[in-house]
Order: C-alpha cells, then sequence, then structure tokens
C-alpha cells in the first residue's frame, strides 16, 4: 500500500535519527560490496546490536568482531550461496529472520535456506524447461577460472598494509595480537573478514596429531579466498591462532590467490587460497565452509 513504509525506508529513518550511529554502521562496509548487499548487511547488523550486551559504538571488541563475521557470512550466503556448517547456518537463519531481500539470487544449495524468504522475481524462476536445462548445464563447481586475478589487487592492497602494520609492531612475533592487526588491515581497505567457528568434535580429516576432541575450530576468508585456520581451547583462541596462521602468509615477498584442492564434508573441491611463495611440504586442513555453489557436492550428498 501506498502509505506502508519498506524496511529500507525504516531503516533509512532511524539512521536519518541517529547519525552518528549511521556513520559509525557505515564504515563496516566493504570495498566490494554492491548498494543493495550492504543495505541488506547494514539491517542485519542493526538488528542483531542488541544481542551482544558488551557491544559499544565506536569501540572495537570481540562481541563487534562476532557480529560483523556473522554479518559476512549471512550476506555471503544470501548473495553467493555460500555453504557453512549447519549450526552455522541454523544461527545465522535465526539472526537473519524477518529480513527481506528484493530479488535475492536463487541458488541450489540453499534453495531451502535463508534466502528463501526473499522476494524473487517471476523471470529468476520461471523461464520455459530448455531454459533451465541451460542455466544447469553451463555452472561450474567451484570458483571461476578468473577468481584469482580479480581478487589479487585486494591482496596486494592488503600485503602492503600488513607489511607496514608489522613493521610499526616490531615485526612479525608470538606476542602480538595477530587478529587485532590482521582486522585493522582488512578494514583499512574497505573489506570485513568472516570467521566461522567448529566444535574440533565435528571436524572430520584433521591432521594425524590432532587428536583431542575438546575445544575449536576457526576458519578466516576475506573476499571468500581462504586465509587460515586455528585450533584453540575455545573460539577465542581458536581465532587467536588462524589469525597468526593467516600473517604468515604475508611474511614473504607476495602474496598470490590460486585454486587449490582441499577437503570439504568427505569430498574433493576446488577452492580459493592465500599463498606466499613458499612451496607446501602437507595439505591444507579440511575446509570449514565452502563459499562457491556447487551442484556435484549437493547432488551428491542427496
Amino acid at each position: 500500500m501506498a502509505g506502508e513504509k519498506s524496511e529500507e525506508d525504516t531503516v533509512s529513518e532511524y539512521l536519518g535519527q541517529n547519525p552518528e550511529l549511521a556513520q559509525w554502521v557505515d564504515t563496516f562496509r566493504s570495498y566490494s560490496e554492491s548498494n543493495k548487499q550492504w543495505v541488506a548487511r547494514r539491517e542485519f547488523i542493526l538488528r542483531n546490536m542488541e544481542a551482544f550486551p558488551t557491544l559499544e559504538h565506536g569501540v572495537p571488541s570481540s562481541s563487534l568482531d562476532r557480529l560483523l563475521s556473522l554479518s559476512m557470512v549471512w550476506a555471503n550466503n544470501v548473495f553467493l550461496g555460500c555453504c557453512y556448517p549447519q549450526a552455522v547456518m541454523d544461527k545465522i537463519k535465526e539472526m537473519g529472520d524477518g529480513i527481506v531481500v528484493q530479488d535475492a539470487p536463487v541458488h541450489k544449495t540453499t534453495k531451502d535456506g535463508i534466502q528463501g524468504r526473499g522476494k524473487r522475481s517471476a523471470t529468476t524462476e520461471g523461464g520455459s524447461d530448455s531454459g533451465g536445462k541451460r542455466a544447469k548445464s553451463s555452472r561450474k563447481s567451484g570458483p571461476l577460472p578468473q577468481a584469482p586475478a580479480e581478487h589479487q589487487p585486494f591482496f596486494n592492497r592488503l600485503y602492503k598494509a600488513v607489511a607496514w602494520k608489522l613493521v610499526s609492531a616490531g615485526g612479525f612475533g608470538p606476542n602480538l595480537d595477530h587478529f587485532e592487526i590482521l582486522r585493522s588491515c582488512v578494514e583499512s581497505c574497505k573489506e570485513t573478514m568472516a570467521c566461522v567457528y567448529v566444535p574440533l568434535k565435528d571436524i572430520t580429516g584433521l591432521p594425524a596429531g590432532r587428536t583431542q576432541k575438546e575445544g575449536h575450530v576457526c576458519e578466516i576468508r576475506c573476499q571468500t579466498v581462504y586465509m587460515g585456520t586455528g585450533y584453540g581451547r575455545d573460539e577465542a583462541a581458536a581465532k587467536a591462532m588462524a589469525s597468526k596462521e593467516a600473517l604468515k602468509v604475508f611474511q614473504g615477498r607476495k602474496v598470490t590467490v590460486k585454486i587449490c584442492r582441499r577437503r570439504y564434508n568427505g569430498k574433493d573441491v576446488e577452492d580459493l587460497v592465500l599463498l606466499d611463495e613458499q612451496p607446501r611440504n602437507q595439505g591444507f586442513p579440511p575446509a570449514l565452509s565452502y563459499p562457491f555453489q556447487d551442484e556435484q557436492l549437493e547432488e551428491g550428498s542427496s
């Protein structure tokens, strides 16, 4: 009806009445986000701030990092069809309840998932049978071949930011706040990291020496590119270790985004990975998330 306000209008009006909050929240927008993606993720952030009682406007904190990570995970699922562990999917589905994304993309791997509550255009869902078959046959599982080249410029900028940050901190070492260094550098490049946490007991395919079942695993990505995995007694310790592993990649003369083979849910998949120039003597840890639409995985598990 003409007199009804849309959710976007309501959010804009609220931010207009709270200019300091609006200015602060806008600093969380990623460099690569479109207006449509940012408006949706901004609403997710604003709706869930009260669920983090220790969060203070304008003050960096672990609660803020957690909220921003979940917002990126939610946006990646809605707009890119990213797959995550079921516990994570349940969490962001609950947090995103009520957010309507107009003409949300339709992804097979999440057809019954989060973005299903958004409004989609008839041209997205409809079409002739032959058109549907053509669309299905043209999909490629995993990242597109040109994806590394598309992401490389951002990570070149991030490499320079990390290099200067480490110089000012006296060099890479065990006593640094590795997550804070990585977070601040990523945000200075107008991006946000996505951290996924999974209990250690739920992970299959861990290295042979990792026999204990207590604790958590954290995986860090940025722009869907895998950066590092860490293990710890709790989520904070796992995040710190993952950040340390991610920063190690920046110790060489350059970093490179490549498509590599990894294990995800017991299957071999192609993933985007950030690498240095050093040869790897062993494979990568199993992926905790898979940020690429993958029909073969879905069909293989059905």
